[in-house]
């Protein structure tokens, strides 16, 4: 494929460091049931064992044309980056964003404990390029990237493939009672973001960087202010919600301004079982294929398989 014009791209990436007692004490005073705070479902939301150094050394190694690395967050600093001289010297392109900051104008609905409500606004971000690939702290590149796997001639590639609305599935009619009630907020939130661009289907994200315009965000928020204020009230996931770059995807299909990719080229993971543990990060190692991977849920992978996992991703990053 012929190489695109070049374009500046940062990258951004989400992060809380949910077991900063501060951190636990706010939310606390925000939660109308007491107990929803130790529940396992939820805490994964916020948990982490330090993977947001990975992700970030992972954006450094494998995708060195990307400029700057944001990551926001509500007034924490990941430990690799505490040691301000150190952080300057060895990641001088990565920069902290407070939420303060993106939510500027917007600050009666902060303190915020909702990743819908943070990503809706990320394109606020200062002197943010205008394109650029948003992470979740738990999303790595594993293989080395070009700006065509993100952008090609300026526009998205969008990986993915078009799906039913979910409460048209007829398995998840059947079952829906038994689903994990995130889980169903995240799928339900997919199809709302559909539905306000006026499809009667979505186009599925997977847990993989997505690229973004930031243009497309600006334009249309500035006709759809509503729309954007309804997103960023609730402090913690609602059925209400759309997501973000979900939403980005469908305004460019919408407006024609995107490249549809099939192939994931994604090493996914969220139960850490022996056997699934050793496949998909031999697949991970050997396949040059795979550009990315999303370790969902690592904080609830047991003490022997983390061990395993933090070394692999030691030796892989540094």
């Amino acid at each position: 494929m012929e190489e695109s014009k070049e374009i500046v791209i940062d990258a951004v990436i989400t992060w809380v460091d949910g077991n900063d007692p501060v951190h636990k004490a706010k939310m606390s005073n925000y939660l109308s049931d007491k107990s929803t705070g130790s529940n396992t479902s939820f805490r994964t939301l916020f948990d982490q064992v330090n993977e947001i150094e990975f992700c970030v050394k992972s954006i450094l190694k494998y995708a060195k044309f990307v400029r700057n690395i944001f990551i926001v967050t509500d007034n924490q600093t990941p430990g690799f980056l505490k040691d301000k001289e150190k952080a300057k010297e060895n990641f001088p392109n990565v920069f902290i964003v407070d939420h303060k900051t993106i939510f500027k104008g917007n600050e009666q609905y902060l303190p915020t404990f909702n990743s819908l409500s943070i990503e809706t606004l990320l394109f606020k971000v200062p002197d943010l390029a205008e394109h650029f690939i948003y992470f979740n702290d738990d999303f790595f590149l594993i293989n080395e990237t070009t700006p065509n796997d993100f952008f090609i001639n300026g526009l998205p590639v969008l990986r993915g493939k078009w799906m039913p609305h979910n409460k048209n599935i007829v398995k998840n009619r059947i079952f829906s009672n038994k689903k994990e009630k995130y889980t169903v907020l995240y799928r339900k939130a997919k199809d709302t973001s559909s539905k306000i661009l006026g499809f009667d289907k979505s186009f599925n994200i997977h847990h993989s960087p997505h690229p973004i315009r930031k243009s497309t965000l600006v334009d249309f928020f500035k006709k759809n202010e509503a729309i954007l204020l309804q997103n960023i009230k609730f402090k913690f996931r609602h059925e209400d919600q759309y997501i973000l770059q979900s939403l980005a995807n469908h305004i460019e299909l919408k407006n024609n301004t995107c490249i549809q990719e099939k192939k994931l080229a994604i090493v996914y993971m969220k139960s850490y079982t022996f056997f699934k543990t050793f496949k998909k990060f031999t697949r991970a190692k050997y396949n040059k294929n795979y550009l990315f991977m999303c370790l969902q849920n690592l904080d609830q992978c047991d003490a022997k398989k983390l061990v395993f996992i933090k070394k692999w991703l030691h030796k892989k990053y540094n």
